[in-house]
């Protein structure tokens, strides 16, 4: 029977955890592991009767990880931790020769930089060990890296340009919170934005960009261009393609909270001195903000997230829409959890589920548009994320 290991307790984690029980045929027993042994004992009294392990590790410091997969016997580790622990939990695989996912890239915790450099970098020691590192298997990066592929595969000869388009139409009834890590979204919204054209990254002001676009089962919404990682990747692997941007949707409640905590200084990453003492800004607002983990009962509404590209195909131009919506309550249902959480957790699931299976395999560290996309696309059809194709004038 295979063991897998999970590294994270929060709400993505909590969906990867009741999907594996799922398929469990495939995975086996679950070994849950996280900083805190109080938010591994809430996932696994979800599944009272699942085989399901619990315990601490200290995700920053390599020698744990690796004293853990040692001694559980992972045939896989899941990292659903902060992307800031990813290198040390990577270096923990290869030191134990143990296939590993995660579901974001890297991020230095001193700095808002977002980059697969230094994923990529372990490459050659992937290869070295004899193992597959699968980075970004979520919903974006992942789904949509897929989709990417999917249209590459089976709808073009070329893509010109590809636009990701992430929309969350849910409602948690509070005036400001955020739906996965508070540090990571802020960070990640409050950065300038980027896209590449022509071969060059061109910068923009943060949501300098808009756009309205009609969402399919949400409606109409303000979509403000982001930089986003799975682009960084993308650029490198589908054929032909001229630009691509990221666009996320967001209500102007969320927009005003956020620009007065720039404006105050709430979203600084550098420590400050406050009454003798030397603290973090966003560190410090994220104990005040609600737990994303928390916000699945109270959140109703759709996501919507899916990726437009247009190219050619036969020497004739041809446009594309692949997308998927989800229901929050439908996914509270089935995993306690809202819907961004299930959308990037199911993902991390599939994406392991491949990799025991030996449908997606290789030696390295691989993106998910270098994988062939069509048992991913059947595996979403089937675990909770029926996706749709439309053809769109050109």
């Amino acid at each position: 029977m295979k063991t897998t290991l999970i590294i994270g307790a929060g709400g993505v984690s909590r969906v990867v955890v009741h999907k594996c029980v799922q398929n469990v045929d495939v995975f086996g027993k679950i070994v849950l592991a996280s900083r805190s042994i109080g938010r591994c004992e809430v996932i696994k009294s979800d599944l009272p009767d699942a085989d399901i392990e619990i315990t601490t590790v200290d995700a920053d410091v390599t020698d744990e990880v690796i004293k853990l997969i040692k001694s559980c016997n992972a045939d896989i580790v899941i990292n659903v931790a902060l992307p800031y622990q990813d290198l040390t939990i990577m270096d923990a695989c290869i030191a134990t020769k143990t296939p590993y996912l995660d579901t974001a890239n890297y991020e230095h915790p001193d700095e808002a930089k977002f980059e697969y450099k230094l994923q990529w970098e372990r490459d050659a020691k992937f290869k070295e060990a004899g193992i597959m590192g699968l980075l970004g298997s979520g919903f974006d990066p992942g789904a949509t890296n897929v989709f990417c592929a999917y249209a590459q595969k089976h709808y073009f000869d070329e893509i010109h340009t590809i636009d990701i388009l992430d929309c969350n139409a849910g409602d948690h009834g509070y005036a400001f919170a955020t739906n996965f890590n508070p540090e990571i979204n802020l960070r990640e919204v409050s950065a300038k934005g980027r896209y590449w054209e022509n071969g060059v990254w061109i910068e923009t002001e943060p949501m300098e960009i808009m756009q309205v676009w009609d969402y399919p089962e949400v409606g109409p919404k303000d979509s403000y261009l982001l930089y986003h990682e799975e682009m960084e990747s993308l650029v490198k692997h589908i054929k032909g393609l001229k630009r691509i941007r990221f666009f996320m949707t967001f209500g102007q409640s969320y927009l005003t909270h956020m620009k007065c905590l720039e404006n105050v200084g709430m979203l600084g990453i550098e420590p400050v001195e406050h009454k003798g003492m030397k603290i973090i800004p966003m560190e410090f607002l994220k104990t005040l903000l609600p737990d994303p983990a928390s916000l699945g009962p109270r959140t109703t509404g759709k996501t919507n997230i899916g990726i437009v590209a247009e190219g050619i195909k036969d020497g004739v131009k041809k446009k594309i829409y692949i997308y998927q919506v989800k229901d929050h309550e439908d996914c509270y249902a089935e995993t306690n959890s809202q819907g961004v959480s299930y959308s990037t957790g199911v993902p991390a699931m599939i994406g392991a589920k491949l990799m025991l299976q030996g449908k997606w395999s290789g030696t390295g560290v691989f993106n998910m548009e270098q994988m062939d996309p069509d048992a991913f696309m059947d595996e979403m059809n089937t675990q909770g994320l029926p996706w749709e194709i439309k053809e769109l004038e050109v």
